[in-house]
């Protein structure tokens, strides 16, 4: 990974760049690009209008497929204005797209709740979703005896 700095701006890029094999189903629907130089997510695009049910949970089809490199993955999260501007959020906060989840029928589909009392409507072309990789690892796993003689506490343990 190299630091690039230009015009006071700070770059964050693989070096060298890395190549993602990407799928569009609607072409008339922009490839996956980021805002600006120090973006680390890329936006996802709503492929056809969906209405979501007050209380509901719906999937919309976000009009790739994308083929995760070697070691990486992809986890998919909502834009940070999304519940503020629709009502709509992710019931499962974060989505990850394994490697292998690549082939001819996988679209990636983007998870919403309507929080709101009110039908919504996502109109296609609509931003909804950020993809961001991120580096995996698979490790094989030991079982071992316990691996401290202190327990933390439990959930939320550390009072944050």
């Amino acid at each position: 990974m190299h630091y690039t700095f230009a015009d006071n701006s700070l770059s964050c890029s693989p070096s060298p760049p890395m190549l993602v094999r990407c799928h569009r189903i609607d072409k008339s629907l922009p490839l996956p690009s980021f805002a600006t130089a120090g973006s680390c997510g890329f936006d996802f695009y709503a492929r056809h209008d969906t209405t979501v049910p007050p209380g509901q949970i719906a999937l919309i089809p976000s009009n790739l497929i994308i083929e995760c490199p070697e070691g990486y993955a992809l986890l998919i999260t909502p834009r940070s204005s999304l519940p503020r501007k629709t009502g709509l959020t992710f019931p499962h906060s974060i989505g990850v797209i394994d490697r292998d989840y690549c082939g001819p029928d996988d679209e990636i589909m983007l998870q919403v709740h309507n929080s709101t009392n009110q039908p919504i409507t996502v109109e296609r072309g609509t931003r909804l979703a950020q993809g961001l990789f991120v580096a995996v690892a698979q490790p094989q796993f030991a079982e071992t005896a316990l691996t401290t003689q202190t327990s933390r506490g439990g959930f939320g343990s550390t009072g944050a």
